[in-house]
């Protein structure tokens, strides 16, 4: 594609990762505009020139139309059952709203970069890595021009909503980190690395599907 030729489509874009991936949009030459489908208004997306917001109260209200014009669609939508406020809510989000969202990008000439996590298996007896499991072989199942999906390990970075034990571990990360002198399966990476790692994706990928782990996250330049 020449500069310009590419849209967006995002999901999640007030989260950690979707605020990172904003940024990365913004800046690349061959993004011309960006859609943020958000529950209310935010002051910061407004700040960006390529954005327009589109809001909806209920993301499972997308349809066909609301998608359809793009060439490259985002998720970076997520929750923890803690944040949700339960199994039956976290499910909703992180399955439901996300599998919606790609049963309106199958069958159309769209590129579908989602964010899983590391440890993701339909078959886990973790709740958490579970829907993340069956969220990847739904879409694997599905019929979708281009899939990319992406597994990263913690995630380092400010959050509005600070959840304690990412934040713990965040600290405890950072103290050890310059003991990581190579990539390693279980390294954290920041928000940024991924947005940029899922941004890079969106430029190279010529696969049909392709599923970047969080080695691959971590050594993407």
């Amino acid at each position: 594609m020449k500069i310009g030729d590419k849209n967006a489509i995002v999901i999640g874009a007030t989260g950690l990762v979707g605020q990172a991936l904003v940024d990365e949009l913004q800046q690349a030459d061959d993004f011309s505009s960006i859609t943020v489908v958000v529950r209310k208004s935010s002051e910061i997306l407004k700040s960006y020139s390529k954005v327009t917001q589109l809001i909806l109260d209920d993301f499972l209200l997308l349809n066909d139309e609301d998608v359809s014009t793009y060439t490259h669609a985002f998720s970076c939508l997520g929750s923890t059952i803690k944040q949700a406020g339960s199994k039956d809510a976290f499910y909703a989000i992180d399955y439901e709203i996300n599998a919606h969202f790609a049963d309106l990008v199958q069958d159309k000439n769209i590129h579908l970069l989602v964010v899983s996590a590391l440890g993701a298996n339909a078959n886990s007896p973790v709740f958490y890595n579970k829907v993340k499991g069956e969220l990847e072989n739904y879409l694997k199942n599905l019929s979708i021009y281009k899939l990319s999906i992406f597994q990263p390990s913690l995630l380092i970075g400010k959050r509005s909503d600070v959840r304690l034990l990412e934040d713990l571990a965040q600290t405890a990360f950072k103290l050890v980190e310059k003991a990581w002198t190579r990539p390693f399966k279980l390294k954290p990476v920041t928000a940024e690395q991924l947005a940029h790692t899922m941004l890079i994706a969106a430029q190279t990928q010529t696969a049909a599907f392709k599923c970047y782990d969080n080695l691959s996250i971590q050594q993407t330049k």
